[in-house]
């Protein structure tokens, strides 16, 4: 059963997550209040020898790695070896359209960049040393990805958010080995939103993701109200991806909880692939309205997104696309693997922050001011739209309950009792085509998660037992489940069924996913 609401208003809102109902502070209970004026010394690399989050526990070693990124090359870098204190934008990857069907070609491949200025770090990238193109689909084509694994080891490339068939979704089955080229097709049928692509393998999702392999999807509708949007990318419509890594002095990006912990190891945040911890970047905004697109592709640790001079965001979309009306919002919070979008109407420059707090066993804290806007334009815009998207929000009366456990043993990590370290060992979620299902996420650990679930966007019900409000009425397919904690979502399992390819729900944390808080959804006829 379902029932239709209007449009519910964040104007005023702060978007602090679950957090509002669990008593933490947005920033983190770790994060020293810096807020300044867009000046330089706010950038101050912090260290923590212990857990962030409520209730946080020392975890042990992580689950073993597989050293896949050895070799390097002379691929073009869209790292710090170019930065020039002015925002990089990843290129727009070309395609090629033949019979309907519209092509796009990536590479992953091994290189070196710049991670920390001046030194030389190992990295991966699709097609070039780091991070990768953004890629645009459009609702209703057809696509077709030819990619190549020029890695030395097994990858897989998930299209993270993205609502398609289980056998292209590029979970741990898909895996792929070197040399190998896996080309999924299928028709896109999201609506506009923000998506991004990264590996998904068993056991090495964080440390190919975390030397490189990531980059953004902008999905593009028809529809009136994404006409009246920014759009134009790199002029308008700029992608923001936030990482903040665990890198030595010698330049070796950390992925496992010995070199998180190692004295050597700093934390620097990038920005497009280009570390801010001492400059603030520029972009020069041509029209008067710009949109942004961020992307928390860090491996563990939290990112939220604020203005230094506390002015407001009109965020605009969640996960999963619009929310009903554009919200005012001070600061949107992103845990791992989470997106959002807003836009800013500017008539005067505005500098960016990015606060980070620790999500894992020791990670990034502080406030970064990354990038100051300074509006060169003179058009006038028209206003925005006073309505986005009609969110029909579930009844879950009827719906089907599960309760979905995050557990630990020691350093191993659980779904329901069990350690997805492989697909055999993986608890299993089994549901039908159109079931409506409400879950209960229950964090059973006092360990920081961040909650993914593919195929379907879900709606939140609870967030610490309490009704989710402004932002949060949105859609989602990450959201944060803090130690002790829960959430209550609910879904509709629609279009795909597989008797043989299954979904993944898990942490996003990476290397909570590598070290076993992984599990299988499989969706069939009946």
């Amino acid at each position: 059963m379902t029932h239709t609401t209007d449009p519910a208003s964040g104007a005023g809102e702060q978007h602090t997550g679950a957090h509002a109902s669990s008593g933490r502070a947005a920033k983190g209970e770790h994060v020293k209040e810096t807020r300044g004026r867009g000046g330089k010394g706010l950038h101050r690399r912090r260290f923590l020898g212990g857990m962030a989050g409520i209730g946080f526990g020392v975890v042990g070693a992580a689950g073993v790695g597989v050293s896949l990124l050895t070799g390097g090359n002379n691929n073009k870098a869209s790292a710090a070896t170019e930065a020039t204190g002015t925002l990089n934008i990843p290129d727009l990857l070309e395609t090629t359209t033949t019979d309907g069907t519209t092509t796009y070609t990536l590479t992953a491949k091994t290189g070196t960049s710049e991670v920390i200025s001046g030194v030389t770090s190992t990295t991966a990238g699709y097609n070039g040393s780091y991070l990768g193109p953004t890629m645009k689909w459009t609702k209703g084509d057809t696509v077709l990805l030819n990619i190549t694994n020029s890695l030395g080891d097994d990858t897989t490339v998930h299209f993270h958010g993205a609502h398609i068939p289980p056998k292209m979704d590029g979970g741990p089955q898909n895996a792929f080995a070197d040399g190998e080229t896996w080309s999924p097709t299928f028709e896109v049928l999201d609506e506009a939103k923000t998506l991004w692509y990264h590996p998904h393998a068993l056991g090495t999702t964080a440390e190919q993701v975390v030397h490189g392999l990531a980059g953004m999807i902008i999905v593009e509708d028809d529809s009136d109200v994404s006409a009246a949007l920014p759009s134009e990318y790199g002029v308008d419509d700029i992608p923001i991806i936030l990482q903040c890594l665990a890198v030595d002095t010698s330049g070796d990006i950390k992925y496992e909880a010995t070199g998180y912990r190692s004295s050597t190891t700093t934390f620097p945040v990038l920005v497009n692939g280009t570390n801010v911890d001492s400059t603030t970047l520029g972009f020069t905004a041509t029209k008067t309205r710009t949109r942004f697109r961020v992307l928390n592709a860090s491996p563990a640790d939290i990112m939220t997104v604020q203005r230094s001079d506390g002015g407001t965001l009109t965020q605009i979309a969640t996960d999963q696309g619009y929310l009903t009306e554009p919200a005012e919002v001070t600061t949107i919070r992103l845990v791992a693997g989470a997106r959002a979008e807003f836009v800013l109407d500017l008539e005067d420059a505005v500098t960016l922050q990015a606060v980070v707090t620790t999500g894992w066993i020791r990670g990034g804290s502080g406030t970064y001011d990354f990038l100051t806007v300074t509006p060169e334009a003179s058009d006038t815009p028209d206003d925005l739209p006073s309505s986005l998207n009609t969110i029909t929000r579930y009844d879950t009366s009827d719906f089907t309950a599960r309760t979905i456990t995050l557990g630990q043993s020691g350093a191993t990590m659980l779904i329901n009792g069990s350690a997805g370290t492989s697909m055999s060992s993986m608890a299993m979620i089994s549901t039908t085509l159109d079931a409506e299902e409400v879950w209960t996420i229950k964090n059973s650990t006092q360990l920081e998660h961040s909650f993914h679930l593919h195929d379907v966007p879900f709606q939140l019900i609870e967030i610490n037992g309490e009704e989710p409000t402004g932002v949060n009425l949105g859609w989602y397919d990450t959201y944060e489940v803090v130690g002790g904690g829960s959430i209550k979502i609910a879904m509709k399992f629609t279009d795909f069924t597989d008797d043989t390819y299954m979904y993944m729900l898990h942490c996003h944390l990476l290397q909570h996913e590598d070290e076993g808080m992984m599990a299988a959804l499989m969706v069939t006829e009946s």
